[in-house]
């Protein structure tokens, strides 16, 4: 098995504005690019929905040595209900808890240095009063499975992953691909609910590799909830993803590394990009004027 990298987490937003805000006034993200579609995606990147969407990636440096956010906004979309699947991401910096303490964001300290603050859409962060790194300060992501040992042994055996913690007693695990990355830290929560909020980890490997996961997750009956196919981004690279469902129907996306770094690229126009389309976006203002509510996910 050749080198494998966290790539991002993809949330759905509602609110397109005031994520913006959070995520680049509160954790000091910057928007690393911005793209617009007018119809949906292939591999259900921005979930089951066919109309018109954006996706907006923001991070702490590029995808190539950072795990960002992947934001995809349905523009008809105007709440999705959050379940217990997603549990939570923790990054090391106190300027983000500063920055929340100046605008006034609710904060609420968990442990010693540790607070949570709430992204729109109910997301929680954990904000470690640290002095951000200089590598990449995204430290793991935090999702809820049902059964810990079953889990964990799919992300290992299956996945490749290495075992960094494993605690029985309070049944969590923490598991990657190398020391320098974002971590995957799995805790169990009993019957796990994803909601329609649901989101989807990435990560990449050689392009070679793709068609043995493939192979290996039929082999081994394993959930494939998009086969191999190639994604256009138009004006970009076109890369090839594989979907893959956990024990818990977490979405896993495996993405061709090579295709993926050339279409990954900082656009220093997304910021503007970004503030464009919101500027642009009428969908609030034609639901109220047809005296429609969004539809609720």
């Amino acid at each position: 098995m050749g080198a494998r990298r966290a790539l991002h987490f993809v949330f759905k937003v509602a609110d397109r504005g005031r994520s913006a805000r959070f995520y680049r006034e509160l954790l000091g993200m910057s928007v690393l690019r911005h793209e617009e579609f007018e119809e949906g995606c292939k591999a259900s990147c921005n979930g089951p929905y066919d109309g018109k969407w954006s996706k907006t990636m923001v991070g702490y440096g590029p995808e190539d040595n950072h795990f960002v956010a992947e934001l995809t906004y349905n523009y008809g979309i105007g709440e999705y209900r959050l379940g217990n699947d997603f549990l939570g991401i923790t990054l090391v910096s106190s300027q983000a808890l500063s920055n929340a303490k100046k605008m006034g964001w609710p904060l609420k300290e968990v442990t010693a240095g540790v607070f949570e603050a709430e992204a729109p859409g109910g997301y929680k962060f954990y904000l470690e009063d640290k002095e951000q790194l200089k590598e990449d300060p995204v430290l793991k992501v935090t999702l809820g499975v049902s059964d810990l040992q079953k889990s964990v042994s799919y992300w290992s055996d299956l996945l490749g992953m290495k075992i960094y913690e494993k605690d029985e007693e309070n049944q969590r695990a923490l598991l990657g691909y190398a020391d320098n990355q974002c971590k995957l830290e799995l805790r169990k929560v009993g019957v796990v609910d994803h909601g329609t909020a649901f989101g989807r980890i990435a990560f990449s490997c050689a392009k070679e590799e793709l068609p043995n996961i493939e192979a290996l997750m039929k082999k081994e009956n394993q959930k494939i909830l998009t086969p191999l196919v190639s994604l256009d981004t138009p004006g970009k690279a076109t890369v090839q993803v594989i979907i893959l469902a956990d024990p818990d129907g977490h979405e896993i996306c495996f993405v061709g590394d090579e295709a993926f770094r050339e279409l990954s690229k900082v656009d220093p126009n997304g910021d503007k990009l970004l503030d464009d389309a919101m500027a642009a976006d009428n969908s609030d203002k034609w639901f109220a004027a047809q005296k429609m509510k969004k539809a609720s996910a």
